[in-house]
C-alpha cells in the first residue's frame, strides 16, 4: 500500500504523489513516514526531505522548517519554505547566512526569543548549504 505525500510551501504545492517512504528532518531527529504509520504531528527543522520508491531516493526537497502531519496512508508536509534541492543556490544561501550571522551578533543577551528565532534560521540556512553541496558538489 503506497503513501500519499504532499509537500506544500506558502507559495504552492511542490510535490504530490504516492511513494513508498518519505524521510524528513524532525526537530528531534530524522523520521520516516511509511504506510501504516501511527498518526503523528511533527515539527520540522531545516533540512532535506527524501522521497523513496523502494530503496531508491527519487526526489529531494529542502524545507526550512514547518510541520508534518502523518497518518497510515498520508503525509502532508507544511513547510515554512521549500524547494527542490537541485534548485538551491549555494552562493545565495551563503550570502543569507553571512547576513544572519551579522544580525545575530547584534542581538542582545536579554532578547532570548529573538536569539532562538535567529539560531533556528541560521541552522536552516546551514542545512540548506549542506544539502546543496551534497547534491551538487561542484558549487
Amino acid at each position: 500500500m503506497p503513501l500519499q505525500v504532499e509537500i506544500i510551501s506558502p507559495e504552492k504545492v511542490l510535490f504530490r504523489r504516492e511513494v513508498d517512504m518519505a524521510v524528513m528532518p524532525g526537530s528531534e531527529g530524522d523520521i520516516a513516514a511509511m504506510p501504516d504509520h501511527a498518526p503523528l504531528m511533527l515539527a520540522l527543522r531545516g533540512g532535506v526531505v527524501s522521497i523513496y520508491a523502494g530503496d531508491r531516493i527519487t526526489d529531494q526537497f529542502f524545507v526550512g522548517g514547518g510541520f508534518a502531519d502523518m497518518t497510515a496512508d498520508r503525509c502532508t508536509i507544511l513547510a515554512d519554505e521549500a524547494l527542490p534541492v537541485s534548485e538551491i543556490s549555494v552562493d545565495d544561501a551563503r550570502s543569507r547566512l553571512a547576513e544572519l550571522e551579522t544580525s545575530f551578533a547584534n542581538v542582545t543577551a536579554e532578547d532570548v526569543t529573538l536569539q532562538d528565532t535567529m539560531s533556528r534560521r541560521i541552522q536552516s540556512v546551514r542545512a540548506e548549504i549542506e544539502a546543496a553541496e551534497t547534491s551538487h558538489p561542484t558549487h
